[in-house]
């Protein structure tokens, strides 16, 4: 890899991350100041000459959202008057990704309004992992590498691997078709949580379909937000008699009141990865553990900088 003509930087969302998938590229980290004056204003400053070369920014759009968003597409903006050959912005975790249709009258698509201001920045490419919706790819008029936890995933649910006693569950209908990715790959079967979302960030459990009776279950989402749905629906599976509930997701957003939650729930352990970093109190849960994708976001960087194909590492 033609390391002198490859930059990465990071803003403050999760520089752990960038430092990691650094580490895996055995190349230093960019050179970027990158602050928020008194009056909320972001300021960036890059400190390393970028002429020329290809520039990679990780910088997921996580909790503070609008503050992260923000610091991207500033960063954006001055790479691009810096005169680099492209940017690509890697998001390991993409913000407003469930603002991605019209579910009521007069409400915004915000997916792809970001969408939008991230092309209208500068980025001439962008990275993903484990988009809410997938067509969120199509709200992008430049090229969208979108790819999946589920290698890492996988690696620890072998652990629970087992045809007889093992059950991929889905917490609701929308997670159904990831599920059943898994629960293939695996060799197990699955069940699905049929549920009504009477309001946001609230959920009514109404009954489980499959057979869970005297299984390790295994919950699968893209993301543990205030952690409800899955805490509620790991109750509903020890009613149905499942002899233990586990949870798997790519995004630990964690927000309000989510590692309470979890920490006392029904749940015996919560699998997440570092696409966000934990906050202190999640860190301190011993329900949450925590797997690196920093080698498959490498590994991804590497080829589409040396315009190699990608495509074996959507899982």
């Amino acid at each position: 890899m033609a390391i002198n003509k490859i930059k990465i930087f990071t803003g403050n969302a999760n520089p752990g991350l960038s430092q990691e998938i650094c580490d895996y590229l055995n190349m230093p980290l960019g050179r970027a100041t990158v602050k928020t004056f008194s009056d909320g204003e972001v300021f960036v400053e890059i400190g390393d000459n970028v002429r020329g070369a290809d520039v990679f920014i990780i910088q997921p759009t996580c909790p503070p959202v609008n503050q992260n968003l923000m610091e991207l597409l500033v960063m954006i903006d001055a790479l691009r008057r810096a005169s680099t050959r492209r940017i690509t912005a890697v998001m390991p975790y993409y913000g407003y990704a469930r603002q991605d249709r019209k579910a009521a009258p007069r409400v915004p698509i915000t997916a792809k309004l970001v969408a939008d201001i991230i092309t209208t920045a500068g980025a001439r490419r962008v990275l993903a992992m484990d988009l809410h919706a997938g067509q969120i790819q199509g709200f992008f008029n430049i090229p969208v590498d979108h790819l999946f936890a589920a290698p890492v995933l996988l690696k620890v649910l072998k652990d629970f691997q087992n045809q007889d006693s093992v059950i991929m569950v889905s917490p609701d209908a929308g997670g159904t078709e990831r599920t059943r990715a898994f629960a293939k790959r695996m060799g197990v079967g699955m069940a699905i949580i049929d549920k009504r979302r009477e309001k946001a960030h609230e959920s009514q459990l109404m009954h489980v379909i499959g057979d869970v009776s005297g299984k390790t279950a295994i919950l699968l989402d893209d993301m543990v937000d205030t952690a409800g749905t899955l805490c509620h629906a790991a109750d509903a599976l020890i009613q149905k008699g499942a002899k233990a509930v586990h949870a798997c997701a790519t995004h630990a957003v964690l927000s309000g009141p989510a590692v309470d939650r979890i920490a006392n729930s029904s749940l015996e352990t919560v699998i997440v990865t570092n696409t966000i970093p934990l906050s202190e109190k999640a860190a301190q849960c011993s329900k949450i553990k925590v797997e690196s994708v920093a080698s498959l976001l490498g590994e991804a960087i590497k080829r589409i900088h040396d315009d190699d194909s990608v495509s074996s590492l959507f899982v």
